[in-house]
């Protein structure tokens, strides 16, 4: 299992929001918000979340933030094992116990691009083709 890390860096890490996990971050209630907010800026400090844990169905260093309101429960998918930035993959409301095949699908997506992009960009370097 991968971890976010534990000793923090001297520089917040960046985030990258993949596909429409900002926008849907923005549709959550306001105390998941900032809630998620919160537990991103952990991510980003080197410090895993409060309550997480791993989506190895997605892949390899996929995790999920698990935030409770009063209005329901919220993930919130990320993949931090990379050393330039925190990704978030999707965020949604979860529905029922089991996490909807649906969402699993969109996350793991995004993660295959974001692989695909971070090695095609790591052989442009290599070609000093940086894009």
């Amino acid at each position: 299992m991968s971890t976010a890390g534990t000793s923090p860096p001297n520089d917040p890490k960046e985030v990258e929001f993949l596909g429409d996990s900002l926008e849907a971050l923005r549709r959550f209630p306001l105390t998941a918000r900032r809630e998620a907010g919160h537990q991103i800026d952990h991510l980003q400090h080197g410090r895993l979340p409060d309550d997480w844990k791993p989506m190895k169905t997605v892949g390899p260093g996929v995790q999920e933030i698990r935030l409770h309101d009063q209005s329901g429960i919220y993930r919130v998918i990320y993949v931090a094992k990379f050393d330039d930035a925190v990704y978030v993959l999707h965020c949604f409301q979860k529905k029922s116990q089991k996490t909807d095949p649906a969402d699993i699908g969109i996350a793991k997506d995004r993660y295959g691009a974001l692989v695909d992009r971070l090695k095609r960009h790591k052989a442009d370097e290599r070609k000093g083709k940086r894009k």
